[in-house]
């Protein structure tokens, strides 16, 4: 799977947006979260489902699709740390520059977490401003079914109200297998690519299990921002030799437009 440049791109938050100043912390809290994700859904296949069909159902009824989570296992996370987020993650080094480079080229982005918003998420939004660069946020209060479900990347997409088409390219970053393997779900909903870009080891061996491609193993933000302006480049220059094919030449452009602005003057 050739890399393509981007028309959306969507981030993981823990690991990926910002890291943890305390990774065991992160560890321990990664591994409560997919063990609380497991056990739901074994219990919701089990019990709601009669053991019968797919333990991960993708589509849900309207009625099942308004309840919402009770999240005890993400509160009780939470509710072990007092601290400010500021004290227990920062963001990740060269993050910046890439959400910058992105907003120059109007490129819509969204984060996803699998973490609680209440308390936390929304905190890092606003303590590290991410708000001016993520148009959709999507937290544990927001979804039905956390990473590696493809549910979350599904409603960022509803939620930055484009129609998207099949000329769409969606990446989505994240640093674990769950993110790989929710990427490669969402592809299956929409009618565009949705390409999975690894920022950790743990995605890195999830995008070479599942035949990927190395080009989307990317372990740092200096290199994402590299690999796009180098694609952002290449788009731009094909565009030129395309419009220079069909006779349209710039300087010619720029002349008429000072011949107008003399006849005016005049």
């Amino acid at each position: 799977m050739s890399l393509k440049k981007p028309t959306i791109v969507i981030f993981d938050m823990d690991g990926t947006s910002v890291r943890h100043l305390n990774p065991q912390l992160l560890h321990v809290m990664e591994k409560m979260d997919d063990g609380a994700y497991r056990i739901s859904k074994f219990f919701g296949w089990l019990f709601k489902r009669g053991a019968k069909g797919p333990i991960l159902p993708i589509e849900e009824t309207a009625e099942r699709q308004k309840k919402k989570p009770r999240l005890l296992v993400h509160r009780a996370i939470h509710r072990v740390r007092r601290k400010p987020v500021e004290q227990i993650v920062e963001p990740c080094p060269g993050i910046y520059q890439v959400l910058k480079l992105l907003k120059e080229k109007n490129i819509p982005m969204a984060v996803v977490s699998n973490g609680l918003g209440k308390g936390y998420g929304h905190e890092i939004m606003d303590k590290f401003d991410f708000n001016q660069f993520f148009s959709a946020s999507i937290f544990r209060e927001d979804i039905r079914y956390s990473k590696p479900n493809p549910e979350p990347i599904l409603l960022a997409l509803r939620k930055l109200k484009i129609k998207i088409t099949a000329e769409d390219v969606v990446w989505y970053i994240g640093d674990r297998h769950k993110d790989v393997t929710a990427s490669v779900e969402a592809e299956k909903h929409v009618p565009c690519a949705v390409q999975p870009i690894a920022y950790g080891v743990n995605a890195a061996a999830a995008v070479l299990e599942k035949g990927i491609g190395t080009e989307h193993i990317i372990m740092s933000y200096s290199e994402i921002h590299t690999r796009l302006s180098s694609l952002f480049r290449r788009f731009e220059a094909e565009n030129t030799a395309q419009s220079q094919k069909n006779g349209e030449h710039p300087e010619d452009v720029m002349k008429d437009v000072k011949k107008i602005i003399r006849s005016l003057a005049g």
